[in-house]
């Protein structure tokens, strides 16, 4: 297990964090892992560390958009702070690393005696929900190749790499395109110097180009986060 911690633990008092972390088990997420479907009871919560996971909205069967994404900064079952078992997404696993995972009753039990907890999971929601309504946003208005950078962004937040596994079609899967904008937007970016791709291995050559070639929502969002959780 990385020595790396998950922020939302971080930020507790020592006696909630301690006592948050008794109750963890570490495990490994592995690459395109389902945690969760949607309606369906949520068995374990989890706490990543390194790896991190997709949020998929699935509509009339269709393969689904991600809305949300969560890595070190959050945490994947925070539905749990509203009294709601079930969740309305896919998760799945985008970067494979370690993670804490808790059983959903043991965690719920330490969310009724923690206020600390539950203060830190009512401001993580309040960041989610920001995240989720800014990708709708995105999808409507923001062109593919802004959009393909804004997710780049986060990606890379969350796998604190500049490189990482990556293919056009999950790619395309991921921010509900058609393969072949998705191909059109990545070479631009390459032929830009922004980021250098061959054979899903993906890196990010140029960060603040990367930054100014974003729509906006990526700086929001890390505002937003910031000024809520640190």
């Amino acid at each position: 297990m990385a020595t790396v911690e998950n922020h939302l633990i971080e930020r507790l008092p020592r006696k909630d964090r301690l006592a948050l972390l008794a109750l963890c088990k570490p495990v490994q997420l592995e690459l395109s892992e389902v945690l969760c479907e949607p309606g369906k009871p949520t068995r374990y919560v989890y706490f990543p560390i390194d790896g991190f996971i997709s949020l998929v909205a699935l509509v009339d069967g269709s393969p689904g958009v991600e809305v949300g994404m969560v890595g070190r900064e959050g945490m994947l079952g925070a539905q749990l702070a509203l009294g709601v078992v079930t969740t309305p997404l896919h998760a799945l696993v985008q970067g494979k690393g370690a993670a804490w995972r808790i059983d959903t009753a043991a965690f719920r039990i330490e969310l009724a005696q923690s206020a600390a907890l539950q203060r830190c999971l009512n401001r993580y929601l309040y960041v989610l929900m920001s995240q989720q309504a800014a990708s709708a946003g995105c999808l409507r208005f923001h062109l593919i190749g802004q959009r393909l950078a804004r997710w780049l962004l986060m990606s890379q937040d969350r796998a604190h790499s500049d490189s990482f596994h990556i293919t056009h079609e999950f790619l395309a899967y991921m921010l509900g395109m058609r393969r072949v904008g998705i191909t059109a937007a990545a070479s631009d970016l390459q032929r830009h110097g922004l980021i250098q791709y061959h054979r899903g291995e993906l890196t990010v050559l140029d960060r603040s180009g990367l930054e100014a070639a974003a729509c906006g929502c990526y700086a929001a969002e890390r505002q937003t986060y910031t000024e809520l959780l640190g």
